[in-house]
């Protein structure tokens, strides 16, 4: 099993597969690596070289009791990208995923990143606040800490089997496969680490990160997404990130890694690199 340490001490899986450019992928909350698997064989099979961590407290990463916010998210990443040597690396991230490729690029990524893309993702800020008045009520964020407490494998079972992917949509197809793997990556990780990132992922302000950003950017996000509502989310990113793209999937729920595979891996291909870069690699 491929893993490093952080300079905290903190045990770090990670997998690490071909040669080439990298591209770096960030999984959401509560998941782990796993979650990437498709995108990550797609590019591999173009002759990148792709690598997902499980996030601290994820996975099959360290249970952390301390560190689970998105500052050390950030850090970890880096001490990752510096163990492996990456360089001129797209950073890929989805849901809580996006708000840490945000804040890498922005705080640490100078000199060793060269595009970003944030899929369904949280920045710039999930909570509603006076400076924030189109976010989430707090009780929408107390009712998940509420909820994981009091029996988080139902808790886990219930999100992919509803809103995540679409599936309580009339006419959905429904994978089964699909709920049992989202579960089996929740249940692999802490319980601490996912009620506290719950907070990372709902109350940390990426603004300024997003204004900090200044590689090529692009920003996915399904206009039917019921976990990170479009307009508060991609709708505001793009206006932030100096040289973004918006891309919006009509009737696209959250999970478009699943739910749309093809069309995702496809735009993120178009999105990547050159052509000449993709016809060697083909």
């Amino acid at each position: 099993m491929a893993a490093f340490t952080t300079r905290d001490g903190t045990e770090i899986f990670y997998k690490d597969w071909g040669t080439g450019q990298p591209i770096v992928f960030h999984h959401g909350w509560p998941l782990s690596a796993d979650d990437w698997d498709a995108q990550m064989l797609f590019f591999l099979n173009k002759g990148f070289r792709v690598v997902a961590h499980d996030r601290r407290g994820h996975g099959r990463s360290a249970q952390t009791d301390a560190g689970n916010e998105m500052d050390t998210y950030a850090a970890d990443v880096a001490e990752l990208a510096a163990h492996l040597d990456l360089r001129d690396a797209v950073h890929i991230g989805h849901s809580t995923g996006g708000g840490e490729v945000a804040r890498y690029v922005a705080q640490h990524g100078k000199g060793r990143v060269a595009k970003a893309v944030l899929i369904s993702a949280v920045p710039p800020v999930m909570v509603k606040t006076a400076a924030n008045p189109g976010g989430l009520p707090i009780e929408v964020f107390d009712g998940l800490r509420t909820a994981l407490v009091a029996n988080r494998a139902q808790f886990y079972l219930d999100l992919p089997t509803g809103p995540f992917f679409g599936f309580n949509r009339p006419g959905a197809k429904v994978s089964e496969g699909a709920i049992r793997n989202w579960w089996r990556q929740g249940m692999m990780g802490g319980a601490k680490a996912h009620y506290d990132c719950i907070a990372a992922f709902s109350e940390t302000d990426f603004t300024q990160d997003l204004k900090a950003i200044d590689v090529p950017t692009l920003i996915i996000h399904g206009d039917d997404d019921q976990i990170v509502p479009i307009g508060g989310a991609a709708m505001l990113s793009s206006k932030l990130v100096e040289a973004a793209t918006l891309k919006v999937y009509p009737g696209g729920a959250h999970g478009l890694a699943v739910t749309a595979t093809d069309q995702l891996n496809q735009d993120l291909l178009d999105f990547v690199g050159p052509a000449e870069v993709r016809q060697a690699a083909e």
